[in-house]
């Protein structure tokens, strides 16, 4: 805020400088969200920290059964679920005939005990099962904080204010558990916090919802507008003008959460056959993927803004609508551009 204030550049005479614009009320007060939600976010961003720990350590699992040659990683999908967990116990307890191994597999899996076994043919040295023992270790102590987080999470949003008036949740269709979900109904939680279902925005997930909840709170008077928000979270283009040019529109770098679980969210619509991902497919192939996804980052971040603000219930728009709306848009400018050019602009006759 007094960055390009002259003058008073050495530390001493800047805490001074600040010390003495604070006395006269001459600062803005950084965000800070109420302290319900500042005990919320601490939870959150441990558990963020112990996700991506354990994230680590399954690397490392997959590391050490790469070093016996065990190609465990390359027949399942993921080495920490059932069938997974299943062989590496065994493993560790000294079971290393593959056809045995193979008969661990859950029904569900979809290779097959033959395909599975011949994956598992592997020298079984003393180090790397050490090394395997040791990781499978630390990934299920640091499971096991996971869930004391979840349980703390839970507690906290319990004691929140129920705003949701007694509504029914209605189902958005979004049923598909990951390894990292939370361990309880966060959904119906966050409704009953916010008076409003953010996961029913395409590419919002439970855990997404959490994050932006957590980092910027429900009380949307600290931003006048919803740009003001955009702009607070750097998902707006930058702004440096001098003598009423713009000398550049990079964007501000920023390390805010809830901008990065929007970008994530935004970057999952790739596939979506919904308006937003409409958006980003078309502003991709115009300006790149990484500004299309700060595009999309903006529109979900006007859109939470507004849920938040107002208590609106989210209205999901198809890909068709957005197809149609960007047609008659650039229509009328076709329009407009040959009226003032003294033309006239007729369809053409089908």
């Amino acid at each position: 805020h007094i960055k390009n204030v002259p003058g008073r550049k050495t530390d001493v005479l800047d805490c001074q400088w600040i010390q003495e614009l604070h006395t006269y009320g001459l600062l803005r007060g950084a965000f800070r969200p109420a302290d319900e939600i500042c005990q919320l976010r601490a939870y959150v961003r441990q558990r963020a920290m112990l996700v991506s720990e354990s994230s680590a350590y399954i690397q490392r699992i997959q590391k050490a059964l790469e070093q016996m040659n065990v190609k465990l990683s390359e027949v399942i999908r993921d080495v920490t679920g059932m069938t997974g967990m299943k062989i590496i116990t065994a493993i560790l307890n000294g079971e290393h005939d593959p056809q045995v191994l193979a008969t661990l597999r859950d029904h569900r899996c979809k290779r097959d005990e033959q395909t599975i076994a011949e994956a598992l043919r592997g020298h079984w040295r003393d180090e790397h099962l050490f090394a395997l023992k040791q990781s499978v270790d630390m990934w299920r102590y640091h499971s096991s904080l996971i869930d004391e987080c979840h349980s703390k999470i839970e507690e906290v949003l319990g004691y929140m204010p129920d705003l949701s008036d007694g509504q029914l949740l209605t189902s958005t269709g979004k049923s598909t558990k990951r390894r990292n979900d939370l361990s309880f109904d966060g959904r119906a939680a966050l409704f009953q916090m916010t008076g409003v279902d953010l996961t029913a925005i395409e590419g919002i997930e439970e855990v997404t919802a959490l994050t932006i909840v957590s980092e910027i709170g429900i009380d949307m008077s600290r931003w006048e507008n919803s740009h003001k928000f955009a702009s607070w979270l750097a998902l707006c283009p930058g702004n440096n003008k001098s003598g009423g040019y713009n000398r550049s529109g990079r964007n501000r770098r920023s390390s805010n959460r809830a901008a990065q679980a929007l970008r994530l969210a935004a970057n999952g619509l790739w596939n979506s056959k919904s308006a937003l991902g409409a958006f980003l497919r078309r502003m991709a192939a115009r300006r790149g993927k990484s500004v299309a996804i700060k595009a999309t980052a903006h529109k979900l971040a006007k859109i939470v803004y507004s849920m938040l603000k107002h208590g609106a219930e989210y209205v999901a728009k198809s890909q068709d609508y957005y197809e149609r709306m960007y047609r008659d848009r650039r229509i009328s400018n076709l329009k407009r551009h040959a009226k003032d050019l003294g033309f006239e602009l007729t369809p053409k006759a089908a």
